[in-house]
């Protein structure tokens, strides 16, 4: 029983269970040298003295641990210890297509064209790698929530037999998506994983999948004989592009079939075009029934008639049919003896390296440096900033310089972005908010500070008035700067020097709030009207609610010079 802070190979530290399989239970695990999430799957208690499972396990892991793609889990690790066996895979935080199925049902058919084109794409990679998946099923497939996918378990899957096929809760969950030719006993190939799919983009464009049954005998039976539903005539929504491309891929006869993943792949790509929805239906070439056992029948007439000629040479054919089935198993033996006892051991046993430092070193220096150590260097390289290591050279490994892993092991280049520091401008007399769109989209912390300045002085607003960082010098994420704008206030004018007269300065208080007292003198010296006094000086700063006393000339008979009127600026 594995439980929580338990260490496998005193280096990866269990968190919590996260799945449980026919073979296999899978745990969320804490990698203490590497620091980092990975996921643990260790072959079951009951399976570990099983030599069949077991060769089975670690084919997974040999096969997976050469396919480098980015929508296949990547295996970093495999091993045995106190008989427990386990490998150690890429930590994929998003939950199975087959959960999103089950929340969502029907996918819309560009989600659809998009999962699946990821998905011929990985298993197109590990076919050029000569590997058949052999249980691709939604539950095998992880969705993330930028809609990337992740194929795992590569090479687990067995062929099933007839006791497999009366264990329900072991393989129904495979036997949905099983092909003919597998579910007949016959030998799996590149064109079986093709059908896998066919079945999962069903089940992607319909919400279900086409075949159910009340057990996985009656299941398989309905993969060997019943044809796929017709999906437009349930669906007239859908495309002739879109089922013709699920049933060239759910063929009975293999050779109906795609030729390859790729061809799958070519067909996805130019689905959802629109001269292609109205298509003409796919028509087989070969018949769909009975196809697997033409060959056979001929044959067998032949053999029968030569029976009846000739008894002995029934015998010998059976004697001769008996001798290749001996030299086989034979075979078989000494490929398995060879495995366990030479190929296995050294490929866990490889000697342990000391990860040398190629930091500031360009990349092909460093992939020389790490080669000649006898590691494998990945192709695709990683990016990140740094302001001391130069644009193009390396700032550091993964796993990282110091550590000591298997020699053979695949080491990542983490290359230099360049420096994110941007050299700070000066931004008096520019836009306020464009200047801080730029700083921030830099991650620098733009804060505000306001500065009183008069309207007369032609000031604007929202533009930039001084700033705390002096230009030329260079800021970048997490780094702050204040930047200053004007608050704008209006003054009074002198409206004695400017002969202003009454009705201006009405105009005057209402615009801006403000509370006149208008006191009049008669002045014969002066035009009728205007302003000879006011208590708020010149370039006094204008508030609102305030006072402003003027003194208007008013030469009529009808007021005496002590006359005044009082009146609300917004009158």
């Amino acid at each position: 029983m594995i439980s929580k802070g338990q260490k496998i190979n005193d280096r990866y530290e269990i968190i919590r269970s996260i799945g449980e399989g026919g073979m296999a239970n899978v745990y969320l695990a804490y990698d203490i040298i590497l620091d980092r999430k990975v996921a643990v799957k260790i072959l079951r208690g009951d399976l570990a003295e099983d030599e069949k499972f077991v060769r089975r396990f670690q084919r997974e892991a040999i096969a997976a641990s050469s396919l480098n793609h980015p929508n296949i889990v990547e295996v970093y690790d495999v091993g045995e210890e106190d008989g427990k066996y386990y490998i150690v895979m890429e930590y994929v935080d998003g939950k199975t297509l087959k959960s999103l199925i089950k929340k969502r049902g029907p996918l819309t058919l560009p989600e659809v064209v998009d999962i699946m084109l990821q998905l011929t794409s990985a298993i197109g990679c590990a076919h050029e790698s000569y590997i058949i998946h052999r249980d691709i099923k939604p539950q095998n497939v992880i969705i993330l929530e930028d809609g990337r996918v992740k194929v795992m378990d590569f090479g687990i899957a067995a062929q099933l037999n007839s006791n497999d096929l009366t264990q329900t809760n072991s393989v129904m969950g495979t036997v949905y998506y099983l092909p003919p030719e597998q579910a007949n006993g016959n030998v799996t190939t590149a064109k079986s994983d093709i059908y896998s799919l066919g079945i999962l983009m069903y089940e992607l464009v319909m919400g279900k999948v086409p075949f159910k049954g009340d057990s996985p005998v009656e299941v398989a039976i309905k993969q060997m004989r019943e044809k796929i539903p017709d999906i437009t005539l349930i669906n007239p929504e859908i495309p002739q592009s879109i089922e013709n491309i699920i049933l060239r891929a759910c063929a009975k006869n293999p050779k109906n079939r795609y030729d390859s993943i790729e061809e799958m792949h070519e067909d996805l790509e130019t689905a959802l075009e629109a001269e292609r929805f109205n298509e003409p239906r796919v028509v087989y070439k070969y018949p769909e029934s009975n196809f697997d056992s033409e060959d056979r029948e001929v044959h067998g007439a032949k053999r029968s008639e030569r029976n009846n000629e000739n008894n002995d040479d029934k015998s010998d054919k059976k004697l001769n049919k008996m001798t290749k089935i001996l030299i086989g198993v034979a075979i078989a033996l000494v490929s398995a003896l060879l495995f366990v006892f030479i190929i296995y051991p050294k490929f866990i046993s490889k000697p342990s390296v000391e990860v040398p430092d190629v930091s500031d070193m360009t990349v092909s220096q460093a992939e020389k440096t790490l080669e000649d150590e006898g590691f494998e260097v990945a192709t695709k390289t990683k990016k990140k900033a740094s302001d001391d290591i130069k644009e193009g050279k390396v700032i550091e490994t993964d796993p990282e310089a110091g550590r000591t892993i298997k020699k053979g092991s695949k080491i990542t280049l983490i290359v230099s972005s360049g420096t994110k520091k941007i050299k700070i401008e000066d931004y008096t007399g520019e836009n306020y908010y464009e200047v801080k769109a730029k700083l921030e989209a830099a991650g620098i912390t733009v804060e505000t500070e306001t500065k009183d300045v008069a309207a007369s002085e032609d000031a604007k607003e929202n533009v930039v008035v001084g700033q705390d960082v002096e230009p030329g010098e260079k800021l970048g994420k997490g780094d702050t700067i204040i930047l200053t704008i004007p608050n704008i206030y209006e003054t009074y004018p002198d409206f004695v020097k400017e002969g202003a007269t009454e009705d201006v300065v009405r105009t005057f208080c209402a615009k801006h709030d403000i509370t006149l007292e208008i006191n009049y003198q008669t002045d014969l010296n002066k035009k009728e009207g205007v302003i000879i006094s006011q208590n708020m000086a010149a370039g006094t700063k204008v508030k609102e609610g305030s006072t402003l006393k003027v003194i208007a000339v008013n030469n009529s008979s009808e007021l005496s010079d002590s006359h005044s009127e009082a009146t609300d600026g917004q009158n």
